[in-house]
């Protein structure tokens, strides 16, 4: 099952990471054009790595001029990185925190599921990394991944490591994010042994994965001996328990937009066929009205709202060829009986249709309908956890833009290399 290694992770130098705040940087896949501009401005910022302004070339010039002046500096001693972050729940004033840490883990390809993907994706989403991956041999971002231990085997490691932490850094979203460090190789040890008889689902950074999976075909038809513990074969992971209580996933709402013949009472009378409808006054409400019950949505009109619940007897109807698990889910439910039955877009063309937006925000929703830049937005309840685990235990996968786990892991905190000289434990190492 799933194989991870301790890191010998880049870092910046002490004398820097003193303002660690200033150098840690959002994802690729979640930043804004603005939060960009800002971080480039800054001249050590991480970003200047993860998402280069003038392309890969630019990345490996940078990367090694920093590796030179000791910008950045190596680890001697192999570990396991602890990372922590604490943040208020996005549904109320609970403060949480995602716990987990950060290794090496072996990639796999699907049919090997052992590395499970939750949601589908488009490969060309990955093309950017490749060619960053290509040419620095750097993983400079964190993918996300999900283990399940009902027994908490490794938390009492996690929770001492982290009163004595490296970092500390309050990001974009408000979240504190803590690094700490287990060099102890008898622990380490436990933490490789807990997740040898594991899967890993794919929480967050698809194409950072597919991009590692490529590169490491690429490599092996290069090097047709493959060495088993190559650097190729390995990709920077932040793994987190399913059964910690604070694994937090945002709903991800939809937005329709540019149809033609597009009228508000014909929708609602055609949403009362396998819906109970019923009105909505105040709209920032609706998260709280629909939460927690299945298959039903708010529906944000041009200044109507609407609960809307899928009649028992119309769920039959559902005639997509899917497994059972997948059928459940509300967003099956959403995407066969409203926009493609009520709207007309089959479920295949809906990603690609121009009609279908995406977004985690209901005041942006109404904002956008009440502008006139979409139509009509439906709103979701987020699914859960044992979703997910169900769905990909029985060998499926996730509807597309169907997770949003709060909050983001950053980047800037570590980075590590698989290329070979720099990828090697030292001899003495136990690993």
């Amino acid at each position: 099952m799933a194989d991870i290694l301790p890191i010998r992770p880049w870092r910046y130098n002490n004398k820097l990471s003193a303002a660690i705040s200033t150098l840690i940087s959002p994802l690729s896949e979640v930043i804004s054009e603005q939060q960009r501009l800002a971080l480039y401005q800054q001249p050590f910022n991480s970003i200047h790595l993860t998402v280069p302004r003038d392309g890969p070339e630019s990345a490996l010039k940078l990367l090694q001029e920093w590796k030179r002046e000791e910008i950045l500096v190596q680890d001697d001693i192999p570990a396991i990185y602890i990372y922590y972050q604490y943040f208020t729940s996005s549904s109320s004033s609970k403060q949480g925190c995602r716990k987990g840490f950060i290794c090496n883990i072996r990639t796999y390809d699907g049919a090997d599921k052992i590395i499970l993907r939750s949601e589908n994706t488009s490969p060309d989403a990955a093309n950017d990394q490749v060619a960053l991956l290509e040419k620095t041999e750097l993983h400079s971002s964190l993918t996300h991944g999900l283990y399940t231990d009902p027994d908490f085997q490794l938390e009492t490691y996690m929770d001492e490591a982290i009163t004595d932490p490296l970092y500390v850094a309050t990001d974009y979203q408000g979240a504190r994010n803590v690094l700490a460090v287990i060099h102890d190789a008898a622990i380490i040890k436990k933490f490789i042994s807990v997740l040898a008889d594991k899967s890993v689902i794919l929480a967050d950074g698809y194409h950072h994965y597919e991009s590692a999976l490529i590169f490491k075909q690429r490599q092996s038809a290069d090097y047709p001996g493959n060495p088993f513990n190559a650097g190729y074969n390995f990709h920077l992971m932040y793994l987190t328990n399913t059964e910690g209580s604070d694994l937090e996933i945002l709903p991800t709402h939809r937005l329709i937009k540019d149809l033609s013949l597009f009228k508000d009472t014909k929708i609602i009378e055609n949403l009362n066929t396998d819906f109970f409808v019923s009105s909505v006054d105040d709209t920032t409400s609706l998260q709280k009205i629909i939460t927690g019950e299945k298959w039903t949505f708010g529906i944000i009109l041009d200044g109507k709202t609407f609960k809307i619940q899928l009649k028992p007897e119309s769920f039959p109807k559902l005639s997509w060829a899917l497994p059972e698990e997948v059928k459940q889910l509300d967003l099956t439910v959403l995407h066969y009986f409203i926009i493609e039955k009520i709207f007309g877009l089959p479920g295949k063309n809906q990603r690609m249709s121009g009609h279908v937006d995406f977004n985690r925000s209901i005041s942006d929703c109404v904002t956008k309908v009440t502008q006139g830049e979409a139509q009509m937005a439906i709103i979701t309840n987020p699914v859960t956890i044992e979703d997910v685990k169900r769905i990909y235990q029985n060998g499926h996968t996730m509807p597309q833009n169907s997770m949003y786990f709060y909050p983001k892991v950053i980047s800037g905190f570590l980075f590590t290399s698989i290329s070979e000289p720099e990828f090697a434990f030292p001899s003495f190492s136990p690993f």
